[in-house]
């Protein structure tokens, strides 16, 4: 163990020795980076372009869509720096920098999609006053309330890992966890525990209630409604569930290995588990969206081969 006083960074230890193979990583990485920034981005300025998607869900939309740029960024970049570095250590601004972004990304995409499962429900259950109750203005408000929502979250609770002295610096993962972070301090008081409990409890069960609640309440108007009305509901709900469940897939991987002993399960497929969610999640969101939406579809279509 070393002091307290002595620890000004950490050491990422999951990457190990992956000699000339990191070229491979990298170039893997930055494209797959690239591509994320790409796609996300791209849907964002179809929705701007288009005056016909100037709706709620779609500027729901290109929050989530911007979100998952944000969460890639606080990623990839120190991913692939650490490629070409022998000793892995990132000093302790940067990790928490790091956590941060990382933490509060991940309160924004289960809000967001809160936020969306709550505007399907007034879509398909009150029809009638969809357009009173989801207007721009209170659209806009829900999209400010989400990042503050979030982002106050992850402050809170960034604020009892700061205080923290460390006897330790190496963090078995290859990117700052804030859990693992915490085991790491030479001790850790009920309110640090709390703390971290809270977190999950505000961004992930909190928000996937409301989903429920949403979802339950869609599927039983939608079983007294014809099958035209249901067929319409599925395209677009469907997209959302498939969201959803990705990231609760992998968001399990992901508090398992930093909880539980992962021993049984080699070094490079735990790696990748705990790194699914925040890989395929960013292309995931735009692909369901811009695949299974067809206004986003024709529009697509039109900016992309209509144009002259």
């Amino acid at each position: 163990m070393e002091n307290s006083t002595e620890v000004l960074s950490f050491v990422l230890a999951a990457y190990g020795n992956i000699g000339e193979l990191r070229y491979l990583y990298f170039s893997i990485m930055l494209l797959w980076y690239l591509s994320i920034c790409v796609t996300n981005a791209s849907l964002i300025m179809v929705i701007f372009l288009d005056k016909k998607l100037h709706e709620p869900m779609y500027i729901l939309l290109c929050n989530l869509f911007a979100n998952e740029i944000g969460a890639s960024t606080a990623l990839y970049p120190l991913v692939m720096s650490q490629m070409f570095s022998d000793t892995h250590e990132v000093t302790l601004p940067w990790c928490f920098l790091q956590m941060c972004c990382i933490t509060t990304c991940a309160s924004i995409e289960f809000c967001s999609l809160a936020a969306m499962a709550y505007d399907r429900y007034v879509a398909i259950c009150c029809p009638l006053h969809y357009n009173i109750m989801m207007n721009t203005r209170r659209v806009g408000t829900i999209t400010v309330l989400v990042w503050i929502y979030s982002f106050v979250n992850s402050m809170f609770s960034f604020s009892f890992v700061i205080q923290l002295k460390f006897c330790g610096n190496v963090i078995d993962k290859v990117f700052c966890d804030q859990h693992l972070i915490i085991k790491l301090a030479c001790s850790v008081s009920v309110f640090n525990k709390i703390s971290d409990l809270l977190y999950a409890f505000v961004t992930i069960v909190i928000p996937f209630s409301l989903i429920l609640v949403s979802y339950m309440k869609i599927l039983v108007v939608c079983l007294n409604t014809s099958e035209e009305s249901r067929q319409k509901a599925v395209t677009t709900c469907t997209p959302q569930i498939i969201s959803i469940s990705g990231l609760f897939i992998g968001l399990i991987f992901h508090f398992s290995d930093s909880r539980f002993d992962a021993a049984l399960v080699s070094d490079k497929v735990r790696i990748f588990l705990t790194l699914c969610f925040l890989i395929y999640q960013p292309m995931l969101t735009p692909i369901v969206y811009g695949l299974n939406l067809p206004k986003i579809k024709q529009s697509l279509k039109r900016f992309l081969f209509d144009r002259k």
